[in-house]
């Protein structure tokens, strides 16, 4: 070996020496004094934020993710509710009624599924208004409610002034709901569930093109997979993203 190179490496370690006798004690006193640490920290803690909220889309009007529409009515046990009490919760929101021939009984029965599916969490709902309020007193509320098995306490059945059920449903949620006496039980409503965030916002997962699939197809049994329209499986997605949102 050269005597060039030997003192190219005595060179080197030379600097090195040097960088670390006046820049490292330096580095030290920032770590100490929190200079470094504080922005990684901030970058932990936006990264422990983000990962907090889950991926589902917030329904926007004008620009201004939805909220529910405020509500007041009388549930199975005659207690009024609003959307205050549903605040803190995740809960899923239908539109229904008693004597219906048709959906009612496959929406309900599906949501008794998810009702089991969560009944260890307490802040798990279901918002359940009755579009024949009239017929549907809380006493005939308690009595669906027994036969088919509702158990969640923030279940509630609700009945109350129809004009603002139909207001609810239709300018609320636009969830179709009308008279109708050309059909069979003489309503015709949507099949669809609404899902709700602990904040009282509308949510749903995204669409391929990346557009809010808003709403969930009730009518589906989690057994048949898809129906012969080509519906998706749309009971086993809401029960996904409920538990996305109860860890929020």
């Amino acid at each position: 070996m050269s005597k060039k190179t030997n003192y190219s490496y005595v060179g080197i370690a030379f600097i090195i020496l040097v960088f670390g006798i006046i820049f490292v004690p330096k580095i030290i006193d920032r770590i100490n004094n929190n200079d470094i640490t504080r922005e990684e920290s901030r970058s932990k803690n936006v990264s422990s934020n983000e990962s907090s909220k889950s991926d589902l889309s917030y329904l926007e009007i004008n620009g201004k993710p939805k909220k529910v529409p405020e509500f007041n009515f009388t549930n199975q046990d005659g207690k009024l509710i609003s959307n205050n009490d549903y605040l803190g919760k995740v809960y899923v929101v239908e539109f229904f009624f008693t004597t219906c021939p048709t959906i009612c009984p496959i929406m309900n029965r599906n949501l008794v599924e998810i009702q089991n599916e969560f009944d260890s969490f307490e802040n798990f709902g279901v918002a359940s208004f009755s579009i024949t309020p009239d017929i549907d007193t809380p006493a005939v509320l308690k009595a669906y409610a027994e036969r088919y098995g509702i158990t969640n306490p923030n279940w509630h059945l609700m009945t109350g002034d129809e004009e603002a059920i139909y207001k609810l449903a239709n300018e609320g949620f636009n969830l179709y709901t009308a008279r109708d006496e050309t059909v069979e039980g003489g309503f015709e409503h949507s099949g669809n569930f609404a899902l709700i965030d602990k904040e009282g916002f509308i949510r749903s997962r995204q669409d391929n093109f990346g557009n809010p699939l808003i709403f969930y197809n009730g009518l589906i049994p989690e057994t048949q997979g898809v129906d012969e329209d080509g519906i998706s499986q749309e009971i086993t997605i809401l029960k996904e993203d409920i538990a996305k949102l109860l860890k929020e």
